[in-house]
């Protein structure tokens, strides 16, 4: 919604930085489709794949998770809630017992979230890159 928004700003479509309810519906909307389509495998491997948990395990972590995402939001400090809640479970996994964690699927995850940022950056620069072109 903020990169949205920033990009009504900039583009001189919003007069003041103020989220419009359109962004935060269609924003809202996709990522329930997102949740819907691809959520049931990020749930099956934070359930089960990192770290068999139980509800207690559950709680801890989810407690763990709010008062991290809390915490930054109140400090302004960007965060993926996935990676939180994530480390979250790790954490809990690691407590009861190290060796109950499945490393392999965290170094997984890790590399992934380590080659999303650059990914990312490289496929905003295409798009820029043609959009310069296209539009005059």
């Amino acid at each position: 919604m903020g990169i949205i928004t920033l990009a009504l700003v900039t583009g001189g479509y919003l007069k003041d930085f103020a989220v419009p309810v359109w962004v935060i519906i269609i924003c809202a909307g996709m990522i329930a489709f997102g949740t819907s389509v691809g959520g049931w495998k990020l749930i099956r491997t934070l359930g089960g794949k990192f770290y068999k948990i139980r509800s207690v395990h559950g709680f801890a972590s989810q407690l763990a998770s709010a008062v991290v995402i809390m915490g930054a939001s109140l400090v302004g400090g960007p965060v993926s809630t996935t990676q939180v809640v994530s480390s979250a479970i790790m954490g809990v996994g690691a407590a009861e017992r190290v060796n109950k964690v499945r490393w392999g699927v965290a170094q997984e995850i890790a590399t992934a979230w380590l080659l999303t940022i650059p990914a990312t950056a490289l496929v905003a620069a295409g798009i820029y890159w043609v959009l310069i072109r296209v539009i005059p």
